[in-house]
């Protein structure tokens, strides 16, 4: 697939399907051979980054921390996919300089608002709604949309699988990407 290992992030609103995809893509990469591993944005908060909050500045550090650990990751040899909100622009293109342009690929997991707060599987939007939390994104706290990702998705008109074929085939055609393998997702 690839010479080098490189980083997949996946950014978008809570609730746009980012981690789903996350691991569906892991499941593709595994079953092609690739060694791979996913950073959750939930699981790094509570590992990584507990003690940061929500604030810009906060943000800003977790966007930063999560990048070195996909760099050191992709230096030991293994594909990296990221599934975290990273609202601000400049901190995605910190992001992509700390992981390495060559080796990172921006995915705007583009679902709308409307669907990711139909969705709202942990309550966050009933709850940033209701005024019970703060700094949510999409709500009180701005999401900026990449301005040239990769690769833009909707997982609230496309299937996961179609999703999965996609960045397989962003991953193929791309000039950094030596094709040797089809991964393919089982749906």
């Amino acid at each position: 697939m690839k010479k080098m290992p490189s980083t997949i992030w996946l950014t978008g609103l809570s609730a746009a399907g980012k981690t789903t995809l996350a691991h569906a893509l892991a499941e593709a990469f595994t079953a092609a051979g690739l060694a791979c591993q996913v950073l959750d944005g939930d699981v790094v908060r509570q590992e990584l980054c507990r003690d940061l909050g929500f604030s810009r500045a906060d943000r800003s550090e977790n966007v930063r921390r999560v990048a070195q650990r996909s760099r050191q990751i992709n230096e030991a040899g293994a594909w990296v996919i990221v599934a975290l909100i990273s609202p601000y622009r400049d901190d995605r293109e910190r992001a992509r300089q700390i992981v390495g342009d060559s080796t990172f690929f921006e995915v705007f997991v583009a679902t709308p608002l409307s669907v990711c707060e139909a969705r709202d599987p942990k309550g966050l939007y009933r709850k940033a709604r209701a005024g019970e939390i703060a700094n949510m994104t999409g709500i009180d706290d701005p999401y900026e949309a990449p301005s040239s990702p990769e690769l833009r998705l909707d997982t609230g008109v496309q299937s996961l699988a179609e999703c999965v074929e996609a960045a397989m085939r962003m991953l193929n055609r791309d000039s950094r990407v030596e094709t040797s393998c089809s991964v393919q997702f089982r749906s």
